[in-house]
């Protein structure tokens, strides 16, 4: 009953709440930059490398400028610049997309680790007196619910980014392009749309705001860095992608489900409950196993989804 009565206590709800939403960031972010360049016929498997690369970056920089701000468009600036070099490879030079975005992944993750040993050693430094948190007046008073409305300006961008990017790519001609590039590249080469340029356009959007999602990553919400501090979130944010079946405003759903998963296994453990800390830190990847061989079983890639374009 002890249990019990914690589990609804208002505090629980807080935490669960707001934790959820934090959670939920940085996926969000890599999501809609993937969803571009996915619908653009591009599969990025390196996304969790450039969340990796912009976390560590930002957090670089957060700790030498202590400027909040500075540590988010230096996390944007890596994710784009890896991103130069993940379309060069497979846009360009037409390198296998599977095998090129392994290779930024395992970069990433070997890079970032290897750095911060030569920068820091033993030591596990951290950013500290940065916050970028807005408490909307009243609203963040509210009780059971008032954590939703005190959260960092970058959570506040992710939500607005979601029906943004659906416009963008439903309603713009740049988002006609990039679904035209990725179901038949031939014919909108003859319809005078740049296939390369497109595409490039899509992975460096998708480098960006992966380096975003890593950059609050570190200095946002856990203000320190450690290896592998993204624990699977771009692979997640990829998953998410082909559950909405490319459709970038239901993409908060698939975000929210892992974010409240994740969040949930910090409220149980704070309750008490009698589980296995293992069994509660494996929850949300198994939720997302499961929802995905329920629902994205009959999914329909676009037509040149993970195929290199050769002009003829």
């Amino acid at each position: 009953m002890e249990i019990l009565s914690s589990i609804f206590s208002e505090p629980f709800f807080v935490i669960l709440l707001g934790g959820t939403l934090t959670a939920s960031t940085p996926i969000i972010l890599a999501a809609i930059g993937e969803n571009f360049v996915e619908a653009g016929g591009v599969l990025n498997l390196g996304l969790e490398g450039m969340m990796l690369l912009g976390a560590f970056v930002a957090f670089v920089t957060a700790l030498i400028t202590q400027n909040i701000f500075w540590g988010l468009f230096s996390g944007i600036f890596a994710g784009v610049l890896i991103a130069l070099v993940f379309g060069y490879l497979v846009i360009y030079l037409k390198i296998n997309q599977i095998v090129a975005g392994l290779g930024i992944y395992l970069f990433g993750l070997g890079f970032t680790s290897l750095i911060f040993r030569i920068l820091f050693g033993r030591k596990f430094p951290v950013v500290r007196g940065i916050t970028s948190k807005i408490s909307i007046p009243y609203l963040s008073q509210i009780p059971y619910i008032r954590s939703i409305f005190n959260q960092h300006i970058v959570t506040y961008l992710a939500l607005a980014f979601i029906p943004i990017a659906w416009w963008v790519l439903y309603k713009t001609n740049f988002g006609l392009n990039v679904r035209a590039v990725g179901e038949n590249p031939v014919a909108a080469d003859a319809h005078g749309v740049n296939v390369y340029r497109t595409r490039y356009a899509t992975v460096i959007l998708g480098g960006a705001l992966a380096g975003l999602g890593g950059a609050f990553l570190s200095i946002c919400d856990l203000s320190f860095f450690v290896d592998n501090m993204t624990q699977g979130s771009g692979f997640i944010a990829i998953a998410i992608v082909m559950l909405v079946k490319w459709n970038p405003s239901k993409i908060f759903y698939g975000a929210f489900l892992f974010g409240i998963c994740r969040s949930l296994t910090f409220g149980l453990q704070i309750a008490g409950l009698n589980v296995p800390r293992e069994f509660i830190l494996m929850l949300p990847y198994v939720v997302v196993i499961a929802v995905l061989c329920t629902f994205a079983r009959n999914t329909r890639l676009p037509g040149a989804f993970c195929l290199p374009y050769e002009r003829e």
